[in-house]
């Protein structure tokens, strides 16, 4: 029997309690890196979902554990030394780690899809920026070349690259940053995927062209309907574009909520560490408020809750006693065994 994400219980249910699946379910995901240095437990039971048109956030600093959720998703994982314990990746209710490799690279593209961080390492320096959308279409739809390279102008001026037929035979060094990117998203977009993953799609771009970015990835998500995972550590970004907010510290989820519900009250001491670094105008000549301490390193994850060297509210059961991750309130949940006194009442 098909489970499904039932998100005002917090927990994963049979079928025929809940109508309607998520388009995507992650479910108590574990993943560890063997190495001749030891090892990392680079998940520690992750857990989300994303519908249909929705855009989820996954928030955390450096090796918390976002990229390798969104490459087991994906099954683009080095194994080894990646080594996946347990857990499901349910798309449409299908278990994809449980599906054949080819089974999971007709998923791939076609289902889900993935733009990735770093644009010019992606793309292959030997080929034009067209060849390489259009060997999508030839290899996977069977258009001929012509059809093929049709498609991919009108991919590459959706993306609104300007003069699509005469970029189509340019390589990938002779793209900007921002045009590289878009190109990256042209080329995600190819099989009309339902669900996109967006890996850090910003980095490295300028304020401005990091706005055009998110507003073409949001205008595109809108008329597809597709899901987004917006994996990030911009909390700038994800205000303005998300619908819910997944926070990731130690290969785990330590918090989950709406976004105006994380930014208003955080049930979790990292959240709220994470918002009150944020520079602020009306804090103008103060200095800026830093989490104290640098995040574990996920081959010797501290014991009881992972954040408790470094939380402002730590008490003694913090050090002893892992967090249950639960449901706090309405469509809310948290891994911090005071959570409840973080959310004010009334």
């Amino acid at each position: 029997m098909s489970t499904v994400y039932d998100g005002e219980r917090g927990e994963f249910v049979a079928g025929e309690e809940q109508a309607t699946a998520p388009l995507l379910e992650v479910e108590d995901l574990r993943v560890e890196f063997r190495t001749n240095d030891g090892v990392a437990k680079v998940l520690n039971g992750v857990s989300y979902h994303v519908n249909a048109g929705e855009t989820l956030a996954v928030l955390g600093e450096s090796g918390s554990g976002k990229s390798v959720t969104a490459q087991t998703v994906m099954g683009i994982l080095d194994t080894p030394p990646a080594v996946v314990l347990g857990g499901h990746v349910r798309f449409h209710g299908e278990d994809l780690l449980a599906a054949r490799p080819t089974r999971r690279m007709e998923v791939r593209g076609a289902g889900i899809a993935m733009i990735f961080q770093d644009a010019l390492s992606a793309l292959n320096p030997v080929f034009t920026v067209g060849f390489q959308i259009a060997e999508q279409l030839r290899v996977r739809r069977g258009l001929t070349k012509a059809e093929a390279r049709k498609g991919a102008i009108d991919l590459l001026d959706l993306v609104r690259i300007p003069h699509a037929g005469q970029r189509f035979r340019s390589y990938p060094h002779e793209f900007s940053g921002g045009m590289r990117q878009r190109a990256m998203i042209a080329m995600s977009l190819a099989l009309d995927p339902e669900l996109l993953i967006a890996d850090e799609p910003t980095t490295a771009l300028d304020v401005t062209v990091q706005a055009q970015i998110m507003d073409l990835l949001r205008d595109i998500q809108r008329e597809r309907d597709m899901g987004l995972i917006l994996i990030t550590h911009d909390l700038g970004v994800v205000a303005e574009v998300a619908d819910r907010i997944a926070v990731m510290y130690a290969g785990r989820i330590v918090e989950q909520a709406d976004v105006y519900s994380l930014f208003r009250t955080p049930a979790h001491p990292y959240t709220e560490a994470l918002l009150q670094s944020l520079p602020r105008l009306d804090l103008k000549g103060q200095e800026l408020k830093a989490i104290k301490g640098l995040p574990p390193s996920l081959a010797h994850i501290p014991s009881g809750c992972p954040f408790h060297p470094r939380c402002p509210r730590v008490a003694a059961r913090c050090s002893q006693e892992v967090p249950a991750y639960r449901r706090v309130a309405d469509g809310r949940f948290s891994a911090c065994h005071f959570a409840e006194e973080l959310i004010p009442r009334g």
